[in-house]
């Protein structure tokens, strides 16, 4: 039979163990697996270029209107000009210009709607879970009142009754938000109250906002996460939708919903008003979908393979 190996000090020598994987590894590891997440975060990279960028990137300002140039095609089409790649609108705005500042606009619509949703919902998401009882339940029947309603037509009356504008778009629609990430949040508490460490952290005295957001907060940001991506893409959709029935921004400002809503009459006129619009609220919608599926797989352990 033979002996265990031995090191030069005579004690056996130890299996080697593996390096602990980087978490940032790991994450791209499992994000990278899924071809339409990778594609749909290169997009919204893209998309938040562009928007940064947009007073250099973009041929022309966005409200300049060229009064020889009305309804002008795309460059490619019979009549086109490579000064205007994709045309220009009914008083001669270049519409390339327009799409690209029109990116900031969607993106900031979506940055600040989702962090207001994601602020205050995880406040009382956090109450409702740590005090079930009245309190727990007064704020959920009240998350279940606005649900009962459709977004769009509920983000309606609100803005109907504070003044169609950008701001109070935003403000409508996250409003309109904000119970999907309280009944997250609280189902999420709910599961991580009965857990050890939040008993230990109870036991050493931890006050009761100390065991909301530095205890039990960060062990829930996983699915608050994806919920924030998916929101991201509900933003811009509704801050379109919005824009479009002349709720939202007001023109000039170049707002992909409003751009649509100004090229209603020339759709079949002018068909390139209307299709890049469209096209580019329908490909950042799909990126950050795209990108909230990618980040469920990657963050949601159920869903990792050993």
């Amino acid at each position: 039979m033979s002996a265990n190996p031995q090191d030069p000090s005579g004690s056996p020598s130890a299996t080697p163990e593996a390096a602990p994987i980087h978490p940032v590894r790991e994450f791209w590891h499992y994000f990278s697996e899924n071809k339409g997440a990778v594609a749909g975060f290169f997009v919204v990279l893209f998309l938040i270029v562009i928007a940064l960028a947009a007073d250099v990137v973009a041929p022309h300002l966005p409200s300049e209107q060229y009064r020889d140039h009305l309804l002008q095609p795309p460059a490619w089409q019979e009549g086109g000009s490579w000064s205007f790649v994709l045309g220009t609108d009914a008083v001669g705005r270049d519409l390339l210009s327009r799409l690209i500042y029109g990116s900031r606009e969607s993106l900031f619509v979506g940055v600040i709607v989702v962090s207001i949703s994601l602020t205050l919902g995880v406040s009382l998401g956090l109450i409702a879970g740590f005090f079930p009882g009245f309190i727990g339940t007064i704020i959920l029947r009240l998350m279940d009142m606005i649900l009962a309603f459709p977004s769009l037509l509920m983000a309606l009356v609100l803005v109907a009754i504070l003044g169609p504008s950008l701001t109070n778009a935003m403000i409508a629609i996250a409003i309109v938000l904000q119970p999907h990430f309280v009944r997250l949040t609280r189902a999420a508490v709910m599961s991580e109250l009965s857990k050890d460490y939040v008993t230990a952290s109870r036991v050493n005295g931890a006050g009761i906002f100390r065991l909301m957001y530095i205890t039990v907060l960060p062990n829930c940001m996983a699915p608050l996460i994806v919920q924030a991506t998916l929101s991201f893409s509900t933003a811009i959709l509704d801050a379109a939708a919005l824009g479009f029935l002349g709720m939202g921004a007001q023109p000039p400002t170049p707002e992909w919903g409003t751009m649509l809503s100004e090229a209603r009459d020339f759709i079949l006129r002018a068909w390139w008003v209307v299709t890049f619009p469209g096209l580019a609220i329908l490909i950042s919608v799909l990126a950050f979908n795209l990108m909230g599926d990618g980040l469920r797989d990657a963050l949601d352990p159920k869903l990792k393979r050993s």
